[in-house]
């Protein structure tokens, strides 16, 4: 097996249909937190965005400023098929540990889980590195362990706690009380924000 999850991998997995994360609409949960954001002119980032769901109400909401990410081309393609309307400036291609930019606030949806644990710090510091001074997180992570060695790897709210807390304050991290019933039980809403 590809153990580098790179975007060859990324690209067979949707070819295969192995998708599993894809829930077919927009997370409750992230529904309810972008339902109660007033400022529309802040500049978000949804990476491994997928199918896009979040991505599309976002922009249907009037957060224009919104940015799609993927390196997986069906993915891109499926989005695009779906919202052909999507500025494709605003599409980004690229690996998220080389991508430049600063947003206000990045949305997160099983992209962390597909990070191996050996890879975690890194993420934490190039999230870091995206958000403007102040700017937050928003996200859903699995709040137990997979026992797998691919994705998606899950994790703990101690891990979690640990990991963030040197370069962000936790504003946010319990069970979600609202996710799909699949999930339900099994993920944590987080809401992250840069010191």
């Amino acid at each position: 097996m590809n153990k580098n999850f790179d975007s060859n991998y990324w690209e067979n997995r949707w070819k295969e249909n192995k998708i599993g994360w894809d829930s077919g609409a927009v997370s409750t949960p992230i529904k309810e937190y972008i339902d109660q954001l007033k400022d529309k002119t802040i500049k978000i980032l949804i990476p491994g965005a997928g199918n896009g769901y979040e991505v599309e109400y976002l922009y249907s909401k009037g957060f224009k400023d919104t940015f799609y990410m993927d390196f997986a081309q069906s993915s891109i393609r499926s989005f695009l098929n779906r919202f052909s309307d999507f500025p494709n400036d605003q599409i980004i291609t690229e690996n998220f540990f080389e991508h430049q930019g600063k947003y206000d606030l990045i949305i997160e949806l099983a992209f962390f889980t597909s990070f191996p644990p050996e890879k975690r710090i890194e993420y934490v510091h190039k999230l870091y590195c995206l958000l403007n001074k102040g700017g937050k997180m928003a996200g859903l992570f699995f709040n137990h362990e997979f026992g797998n060695d691919y994705p998606p790897f899950g994790g703990t709210q101690k891990e979690y706690r640990q990991l963030f807390s040197s370069k962000f304050k936790i504003r946010y991290m319990e069970t979600a009380y609202n996710s799909i019933k699949p999930r339900a039980g099994r993920e944590l809403f987080i809401l992250l924000q840069k010191i």
